[in-house]
């Protein structure tokens, strides 16, 4: 790798391929009576998104001089726990949104008990990745521990549950900075800290490596967040994979209806620059890190 010059997207690619190949190898073989709801799980699972979660678990685990490869399993059931989330926001009862990736989401290509069920078996699933025997011979048990404690920790009613709630609240009310703060912390931001803090736990960090990338984890989720705010206005359909506006007919409490496009694309800036300033006491080896800090504050997708 020649220095200062990397190759994110070669990376990604790299990086998503074997989380993919995990994914591939250890889920449920579409076969007996429950073939339906493995279908569309499977049908979520693999309509092409972009890994980002379980790379960055991966990813933090070698900024700390982990064998990323050893932890695979771990990242696969992270990125399990995202998609059932995503299952979930799209339902009629939730974000009702008809597309995902390009593609009918699971309630539209099946139906909606079928993708609650589907949800609910990716999200069983990812504990069955995250205990695997086949990952518990190669880890400390005290770190995988830890590990699940934060990701669970972080999905739950003080995590992703706890956000979504009071997102679809605020729907049609006046917000303000605190609480939206308070929205995007734990429905976004919380998995994102947790999907790196695990990592390079099970990497074997220390005290003040996981405080660092705490803040680099934080950061980013905020800009991830923010710029998802302003794809809902500025983005392209097509690119995006589907509708604009859906935020904006919700009247959803976001950052450009609390502050303008202007601004929020100010903050989005600060964050991911406070995102990869965090990175500082770990040298050279945060090339794939900062990398993936400036491709969330400029992607289009």
């Amino acid at each position: 790798m020649v220095p200062n010059k990397f190759d994110l997207k070669s990376y990604l690619e790299e990086r998503g391929k074997k989380v993919e190949e995990i994914l591939e190898k250890y889920f449920p073989k579409e076969e007996g009576y429950g073939k339906r709801v493995i279908s569309a799980g499977k049908y979520s699972l693999f309509a092409g998104g972009k890994r980002i979660r379980p790379i960055l678990c991966l990813a933090s685990c070698e900024v700390v001089g982990g064998d990323w490869g050893k932890i695979l399993l771990f990242a696969a059931g992270i990125e399990c726990i995202h998609t059932y989330s995503l299952i979930h926001d799209d339902l009629p009862c939730m974000d009702d949104d008809d597309f995902r990736r390009g593609k009918p989401s699971c309630h539209k290509a099946f139906d909606e008990a079928t993708a609650i069920l589907a949800g609910d078996g990716l999200q069983a699933l990812a504990f069955q990745f995250f205990t695997h025997p086949d990952l518990v011979k190669k880890v400390k048990k005290t770190k995988l521990l830890k590990a699940i404690y934060i990701i669970s920790k972080a999905i739950g009613f003080e995590g992703m549950v706890g956000g979504q709630m009071v997102d679809l609240l605020m729907e049609g009310k006046k917000g303000n900075p605190k609480i939206l703060k308070w929205i995007h912390l734990n429905k976004t931001v919380r998995l994102i800290e947790a999907s790196v803090l695990s990592g390079a736990i099970l990497g074997g960090a220390k005290a003040k490596e996981l405080k660092a990338l705490s803040s680099y984890g934080k950061n980013l989720g905020f800009a991830f967040q923010i710029v998802d705010d302003l794809l809902d206005i500025l983005g392209d359909e097509k690119k995006l994979g589907k509708k604009t506006f859906s935020d904006v007919k919700k009247q959803k409490l976001t950052y450009p209806s609390l502050f303008g496009i202007e601004k929020t694309k100010e903050l989005a800036k600060k964050y991911t620059e406070k995102a990869i300033s965090a990175l500082q006491p770990f040298g050279k080896n945060t090339l794939p890190l900062k990398a993936i800090a400036e491709f969330v504050l400029y992607r289009v997708h």
